[in-house]
């Protein structure tokens, strides 16, 4: 799934998702009401740039196995 679209694709998602986790946590949020909002953001900014339904995008985001604990690694 997460091979859908194209690598400039997948580095934005990537990017969002990790720019939304920062935020969360920054909030005080836990890891994982961070990673729910890191894929929320990432399927919406996925959906709206491809023909992907939301469930599709945030299923094609899932898949690629992002973690809050991958935030300074990135």
């Amino acid at each position: 799934m997460a091979d859908a679209f194209d690598p400039s694709l997948k580095d934005m998602v990537e990017e969002c998702y990790f720019e939304t986790v920062a935020e969360a946590l920054e909030a005080g949020h836990s890891n994982l009401v961070a990673h729910k909002e890191g894929v929320t953001g990432a399927a919406m900014l996925l959906s709206s740039m491809s023909e992907m339904e939301h469930e599709d995008a945030k299923a094609a985001i899932v898949s690629l196995n992002l973690r809050p604990s991958q935030l300074h690694v990135n």
